[in-house]
């Protein structure tokens, strides 16, 4: 299918209706599934540091698949690709069911994860011209976002209930029936998985051209940066909200439902403010989201906390789509898009689990929440500060060379 076709604009948009379905539910329960699995580990007594390792198994199988994801979704119809990587999350879902170590569950939920990002996104290339990726990027963003508000709400009320684990598991069945209404069209490389070696080496190569070239080497440490902060601040929010607020683990959950509120605006305004072409103009609020965390530390009321959190979320998501839509048009030019999102998503994952890792390892030493929280807005500021100075850098490089030329 090809968006640039003028005449299959409605086979397009229900196709894009059903992927943004798909995504919704199927991030739904991931984030449900995620609440559901810190109770358990708070159940057992675990220590601390295994509640970030969840996420850290999660993101582990990410970077185990990056080379091989890709090509699963090149090698066949993607609608095929995303019922099937649903049906894996819903066998990560059993095995917490049977009792299964958490983490181990939640790994396998993050292989079927890993499978399905290229497919969710290498679509949207397929679908739609240039100059909507944006505006598609910010439909299944939002989708995204209010899946994660209805999910942590989902996942907060489905804690420490014996029926918690059937819901969900019935909520990735739903995300896999969704993926029926995506028309059949042809994989777009059916020998893309012929040859292991190759794809190893493809891999490689595809990495090296992404960060070769400028405009995605920037997205790709802009959105490397955004997840692995995001994935951090997830944990540190439930942390905040029980020592500096005072709420419960499931209320905590519920809190962040207002970042989540500020992503879908976030995510609906870039598409207005920040088009393609003008993608880079959003490299400042990266600074702002930085500030915006070291001055959560200062709050210690429930009301302001929300306020707070809606201006992360929105700060996130005017930041995170233009980046996302850049890079995407980017390596459509370079590769295939399914290999395109393998690399983002290994870039991302690895920046992920370093951070995680990180954060387990202060949680392992009793780092204090107050130091800890305004050292992390601090390094977002000089992370992004440098990234936006790096930016202009290569802006003027670009400039001087086109006036020489000229």
């Amino acid at each position: 299918m090809n968006a640039a076709d003028p005449g299959t604009p409605a086979r397009t948009a229900r196709t894009l209706r059903a992927v943004v379905a798909a995504q919704f539910f199927s991030s739904l329960a991931d984030n449900a599934l995620l609440i559901v699995a810190i109770g358990l580990l708070a159940q057992r007594h675990a220590p601390g540091w295994m509640t970030p390792a969840l996420r850290l198994f999660f993101y582990l199988s990410y970077v185990l698949l990056a080379a091989f994801a890709g090509a699963v979704a090149d090698a066949a119809p993607k609608g095929r690709v995303l019922m099937a990587t649903n049906l894996v999350k819903l066998g990560g879902c059993a095995l917490l069911l049977w009792h299964v170590q958490p983490l181990v569950a939640y790994a396998l939920v993050g292989l079927g994860a890993a499978a399905y990002s290229p497919a969710k996104y290498g679509i949207l290339p397929e679908l739609l011209p240039e100059e909507e990726l944006v505006k598609a990027n910010g439909w299944v963003e939002a989708s995204t976002v209010v899946s994660i508000l209805f999910g942590v709400g989902l996942g907060s009320a489905l804690v420490d209930r014996d029926l918690g684990l059937h819901a969900i598991g019935a909520v990735y069945l739903l995300a896999a029936a969704c993926t029926l209404a995506i028309p059949y069209s042809p994989a777009r490389d059916r020998k893309a998985l012929a040859h292991p070696g190759r794809l190893l080496r493809d891999f490689r190569r595809s990495l090296g051209l992404l960060w070769q070239d400028a405009d995605a080497r920037i997205s790709l440490a802009v959105t490397s940066l955004f997840w692995a902060a995001s994935a951090t601040l997830q944990f540190l929010v439930l942390r905040w909200a029980a020592e500096r607020l005072g709420l419960t683990l499931a209320q905590g959950a519920l809190l962040q439902i207002a970042v989540a509120i500020g992503m879908v605006a976030g995510a609906m305004g870039a598409a207005r403010w920040f088009p393609l072409e003008r993608a880079r103009r959003a490299l400042p609020l990266g600074v702002v989201l930085g500030a915006a965390v070291m001055a959560m530390t200062l709050v210690t009321g429930p009301a302001f906390a929300v306020a707070m959190l809606v201006l992360v979320g929105a700060l996130a998501g005017l930041l995170l789509v233009p980046m996302n839509a850049l890079l995407q048009s980017r390596g459509l030019l370079r590769m295939h898009p399914g290999q395109s999102i393998a690399v983002q998503n290994a870039n991302e994952s690895l920046a992920s689990l370093v951070m995680l890792g990180v954060y387990g390892g202060l949680l392992y030493l009793d780092a204090p929440l107050l130091p800890t929280l305004a050292g992390f807005g601090a390094f977002l500021v000089l992370a992004m500060g440098g990234i936006f100075a790096w930016s202009r850098r290569q802006s003027s490089t670009r400039e001087s060379l086109a006036s020489q030329n000229g």
